[in-house]
């Protein structure tokens, strides 16, 4: 099979080649190369970066009426709904999801530009309440120049989530998407430059993250950074952040507890549970991956889970009918094993999966099947440590004061999930548990209205809804002296 012909990057308002090392990208039920570029290197960094920041004071971007800024956000996110099918059979090859699962993120990025559009449309300035002979004005202002660097899991979907704010807002932005998930960040780009973007002001800049990510993250030009990934990036970025005074939002790992109460709709908690940790192979900050459930029903709801997970249909991204597709990389499943194979070391019992499927296209890609694992406790490495795959840990509680000593015991605080009839109960538990974000009798749905972001190692700042363009705007305050005479104090 011939090799893919190269792709040109987007750089300060070129299509061209980067000037880093050819590398190919792979599609991961096959293993077979999808596309081949060269990645950006610092050089391209800096004239991505230096070029959208003279774009961004020429284009007049960030002094444009929202009315204006808002049309060009609404014409992108009708041209992804007329390249949708294009860009999810695209999605699918680039990381391997189910192509059912790669239209709903098309979906949702064109939803995200929509909402970012009406939101810029009618955001509004404050007339403060005065305090003397004066009027006084809260507004807020673009930033220039903002980066953001976005995961392999959900590609086109998260890097609309943070595209669309920022450029609502008035900014330049440096895209810099993962380096083995590049295709949706180009076709964003090419959708804005035909949407009518000022040229430059948008560049996308395939790459290691350790090279590329870093440049972006120190360049004096960028003045905010937007990061979904791991939290040890996280952290570094932070640490960057912080020496350059820079606010940063970062969305970063997860262990999500989710509770199943002895009064569950055991037919609704089954299938919630079962979407929520093997929905996206298990690929997700948010996924559940710690299923806490009632002693007195653990045996019967274990048992349902674990048939259910064994007819959850795991196979080519391209078939309609699959569930789960493959994992991101052979080296991404390796991992994955390991942290199985230290489970069983540890005491852990296997109820199902632990394994590679056998056999036709199993054989091909990088698939793994759904795993459930119990006999550990919520301190074992299992319960503490991101997966991140289709790998879940069945815990046992008691009651309410001991499922939420349990639940809160992690260094991560992103998500959670809560199975009962019994609302006022529910209400207790969800403002009890320490996460951004917590579903109930439900799970893994999102709104772009309303905000997301984690606790503690999960992350820093929020995205979505309104108040998402606000984090990429410096507030200012406005004094309007209303005072006949002069300042007494100067007389």
């Amino acid at each position: 099979m011939s090799s893919p012909a190269l792709l040109d990057l987007c750089i300060a308002g070129h299509w061209r080649p980067g000037s880093g090392e050819v590398y190919e990208t792979c599609y991961p039920a096959t293993g077979e190369a999808v596309a081949a570029l060269r990645a950006a290197t610092p050089a391209d960094v800096d004239e991505a970066i230096e070029g959208a920041h003279r774009a961004w004071r020429a284009s007049g971007w960030g002094s444009a009426k929202p009315h204006e800024r808002a049309a060009v956000l609404h014409r992108v996110a009708g041209l992804i709904r007329r390249d949708a099918e294009r860009l999810a059979q695209l999605q699918r090859q680039d990381n391997g999801k189910p192509i059912a699962e790669t239209r709903a993120l098309v979906a949702s990025a064109a939803g995200t530009f929509q909402y970012m559009a009406a939101a810029c449309e009618t955001l509004e300035e404050a007339i403060t309440p005065s305090r003397g002979p004066y009027l006084t004005m809260s507004v807020h202002e673009p930033m220039g120049v903002v980066a953001a660097i976005t995961p392999w899991n959900s590609p086109i979907a998260s890097e609309a989530q943070k595209l669309a704010p920022a450029l609502a807002a008035g900014n330049a932005v440096v895209l810099k998407p993962a380096e083995v998930t590049p295709l949706l960040a180009l076709e964003l780009a090419r959708l804005c430059d035909e949407a009518g973007l000022p040229k430059g002001l948008l560049s996308v800049l395939p790459g290691k993250g350790s090279v590329i990510g870093d440049a972006i993250t120190r360049h004096p030009l960028v003045r905010r950074v937007a990061f979904t990934g791991g939290t040890a990036t996280g952290r570094h970025i932070a640490r960057i952040a912080a020496d350059k005074m820079m606010p940063v939002s970062l969305e970063l790992g997860g262990k999500s507890p989710t509770m199943v109460l002895e009064d569950a709709d055991l037919d609704h908690a089954v299938a919630g549970v079962l979407y929520g940790i093997f929905s996206s192979s298990g690929e997700s900050c948010i996924a559940g991956s710690r299923l806490f459930v009632a002693r007195r029903i653990q045996r019967e709801f274990v048992a349902r889970l674990v048939e259910g997970a064994r007819r959850l249909r795991l196979g080519d991204p391209a078939d309609e009918r699959t569930q789960m597709g493959p994992l991101i990389t052979a080296a991404h499943r390796a991992s994955i094993e390991r942290h199985v194979q230290a489970a069983l070391d540890d005491g852990g019992r296997l109820l199902c999966g632990g394994r590679r499927p056998a056999g036709g296209l199993y054989e091909r890609g990088w698939f793994y099947e759904p795993t459930i694992v119990e006999g550990l406790d919520n301190r074992s490495r299992l319960a503490q440590e991101e997966v991140f795959g289709p790998v879940l840990l069945v815990l046992p509680f008691d009651d309410d004061e001991d499922l939420i000593a349990q639940a809160n015991d992690s260094v991560y605080a992103l998500a959670a999930g809560i199975w009962t009839r019994d609302f006022q109960r529910a209400w207790k538990l969800a403002r009890a548990v320490q996460a951004g974000t917590v579903w109930i009798n439900t799970y893994k749905l999102f709104s772009i209205s309303t905000p997301f972001g984690g606790w503690r190692d999960s992350g820093l700042g929020r995205e979505k809804g309104r108040e998402g363009i606000l984090q990429y705007m410096e507030q200012k305050s406005l004094y309007w002296g209303l005072n006949e005479q002069p300042l007494p104090w100067a007389r």
